[in-house]
């Protein structure tokens, strides 16, 4: 059976990719195989990946909205957008997580020029800048034309003082995040200059794909009990992970959800986040 995905491009229908992205959202072996079958007896040659996605989603949601969530957890990152503002705060929450100290958009002087900066961490006394690319397209790639750039703004930064957690900071290391992917022109030029490089595929262990499965670090809009407006009115209050909504029904009821639809979108944070 052949599918058409986003790009365009035609290729055959895996059934053991869409079976591990299912077993992936949490849903048993028993949900997984009776969502496979469903969906296997609606496809039809040239059907897109985008139907197929949707499909799955839906019946995921009747499963549990937990499992919807976490099925949903790219199309979510992707709602970060337009503009990747909030992107950037998500990756600053992504290295929270791991103990660093964060600050987001900073103004620091070069030795040339001035940069605006997305985000700047720090971990035991090293201070590293993070350049967030966001597409609006998943099928958009960062080439080697973005670690160049920002290799350049790297060096000229870099062993200045800046005053950034104190007046005495220097900048040492250096980050690109993307929600979608690196081509392998870009890898390899990253790796060779000493850039880090985070994507939802790349490192292969500790990607976009792979960090949430630690400490729930979803964003807000996987939340499947929340109407897309409601979503960007708790990104706009600061609420950028789920869990983050765990012990604060302050945030659910400034945006004016009732008593019982807290209750819901709750319910739903309890389940994603059970690792949290």
């Amino acid at each position: 059976m052949k599918i058409v995905k986003n790009s365009g491009e035609i290729v055959d229908f895996d059934s053991d990719k869409l079976k591990a992205s299912l077993l992936k959202s949490g849903a048993s072996l028993v949900a997984v195989e009776d969502i496979l079958n469903k969906i296997k007896q609606e496809l039809f040659e040239g059907v897109s990946t985008k139907h197929i996605y949707k499909r799955a989603f839906l019946l995921l949601k009747k499963e549990a909205h937990s499992h919807a969530a976490r099925y949903n957890l790219r199309a979510a990152i992707l709602a970060l957008g337009p503009a990747g503002f909030f992107f950037e705060k998500y990756i600053a929450r992504l290295f929270d997580a791991e103990n660093f100290t964060t600050s987001n958009n900073l103004t620091l002087q070069g030795k040339c020029v001035s940069h605006e900066i997305d985000v700047v961490v720090k971990k035991n006394n090293e201070i590293g800048m993070i350049e967030c690319k966001f597409h609006s397209s998943k099928e958009a790639a960062c080439d080697v034309k973005i670690p160049l750039y920002v290799f350049s703004r790297f060096n000229d930064l870099k062993d200045r003082n800046q005053p950034i957690f104190s007046n005495k900071d220097s900048i040492s290391k250096c980050w690109i995040a993307t929600n979608n992917r690196f081509t392998g022109d870009a890898i390899s030029f990253a790796k060779c200059s000493g850039i880090n490089l985070l994507s939802w595929d790349y490192p292969k262990n500790n990607s976009l794909k792979t960090k949430n499965d630690i400490d729930c670090l979803y964003p807000v809009t996987c939340l499947t009990t929340l109407s897309i407006a409601e979503k960007g009115r708790l990104l706009v209050l600061d609420v950028i992970l789920a869990k983050e909504l765990m012990n604060n029904t302050e945030a659910l009821e400034k945006i004016s959800l009732s008593s019982k639809r807290i209750i819901n979108v709750l319910k739903e944070v309890r389940e994603l986040c059970r690792c949290a």
